[in-house]
């Protein structure tokens, strides 16, 4: 049988345990507030620094136009240098089948519009005459919203009598059907943006 006292000194024990307790527990939101206030500073700056690097790519967007346009009159020059090119990416190379490289061998220039790259940016494929799709330029473009959305805008390829994937393009020789063209073009488009591999086309020449 627990004597009185013996009572009395576990109720005062539990007593400052709780106060114990709580003293911890208030110290900790502090600390979490605290640490929340620091990561909402450093957010701030880490946008700050976001928008100089836009700044200043912006600048050298612009800087880079004229050259790109040189560099396109050379590539122009070059048979089937974009195929090249295509083929010489380790990706791009396992996703072209033998119709998209037809395709492709009528494929002239690659334009990037970014005039406004926070706002998004355009990709245009542009084509010589070919017995595939009406188009001389395919187009892509991506809008950044404020929210973090991005809506993408694509060309609808007009594809000339009997050339359409629906009239027997769209099958690959294991008999399954394959992805559209112009879904795989979206992948082509990217890898272009981002960087192809130029030097080793140029090699191959």
């Amino acid at each position: 049988m627990t004597a009185p006292a013996d009572k009395g000194k576990k109720a005062k024990t539990e007593a400052d345990g709780g106060e114990e307790n709580e003293q911890i527990d208030g110290a900790l939101v502090l600390s979490i507030e605290k640490l929340q206030e620091i990561q909402d500073e450093l957010e701030k700056v880490n946008e700050e620094a976001s928008d100089k690097v836009m700044e200043v790519e912006q600048k050298y967007s612009e800087i880079r136009r004229p050259v790109y346009l040189k560099r396109g009159d050379i590539i122009k020059t070059i048979p089937d240098f974009w195929l090249t090119a295509f083929m010489s990416h380790p990706l791009l190379s396992e996703l072209l089948t033998e119709e998209d490289q037809k395709m492709f061998k009528y494929l002239d220039s690659v334009d990037v519009d970014d005039s406004d790259v926070k706002a998004g940016y355009s990709i245009h494929l542009n084509f010589s005459e070919n017995p595939y799709f009406e188009d001389t330029k395919l187009t892509k473009a991506y809008a950044f919203a404020d929210d973090g959305t991005t809506t993408i805008k694509a060309s609808q390829i007009k594809w000339k009598e009997g050339m359409g994937p629906a009239n027997g393009n769209g099958i690959n020789k294991k008999g399954a059907k394959r992805p559209l063209v112009e879904e795989r073009l979206v992948v082509h488009i990217a890898s272009i943006t981002f960087g192809i591999n130029m030097q080793l086309a140029c090699a191959f020449f």
